[in-house]
């Protein structure tokens, strides 16, 4: 067994873990009700696509990640859920710069496939708001070496993190020929 990286300290880090949660949830809330600019940097027309190479490049590292634990090699299993996170804070990163300046895009409502993305779409945006919490459980208690606990919650946010993930994707191959700037 390897050693944990953080020091086991469970009221704080879920305490903290919940804090952040919360906040990353209602700023995503508050962040969509905000006024939007007339005039979009051109900076920021690249975004959806950074965050859909984000979304897929994640959701590869979380298999990889699998494999990897399978295997048990939980060194390199560790340091690609490390970077997963990296990256996936990057995205949210992205994600709110982006929505900080342009709206929603709506999809047809004639498109024969409206219903197929509306239930995509649906259930990323529910996933991914309860996925957050689930992760940074799991990263915690894999970072402080409490494996039947990391392994219990990890049943949980794995599957849903993979899904977010893969549905990002989706949803920007879907909606991104609608974007109007």
């Amino acid at each position: 067994m390897s050693a944990p990286l953080i020091a086991r300290n469970d009221s704080f880090y879920k305490r903290l873990i919940y804090i952040v949660s919360v906040a990353v949830f209602l700023a995503v809330v508050v962040l969509n009700r905000l006024p939007k600019q007339e005039a979009i940097p051109d900076w920021v027309k690249v975004l959806p696509a950074l965050n859909a190479l984000l979304n897929g490049t994640t959701a590869f590292l979380l298999i990889l990640s699998l494999y990897f634990i399978r295997k048990k090699n939980i060194d390199m299993h560790r340091r690609i859920n490390l970077l997963a996170c990296v990256l996936s804070t990057v995205f949210l990163l992205s994600y709110v710069a982006f929505h900080s300046f342009y709206g929603d895009t709506t999809f047809p409502k004639d498109h024969p496939w409206k219903y197929f993305y509306y239930f995509i779409l649906a259930t990323h945006i529910i996933l991914a708001a309860i996925v957050l919490p689930l992760v940074l459980l799991s990263l915690y208690r894999g970072l402080t070496n409490q494996v039947v606990s990391h392994k219990k919650i990890t049943r949980w946010s794995y599957p849903i993190w993979l899904y977010v993930t893969i549905t990002g994707v989706i949803v920007y191959l879907m909606i991104s020929p609608y974007y109007t700037f």
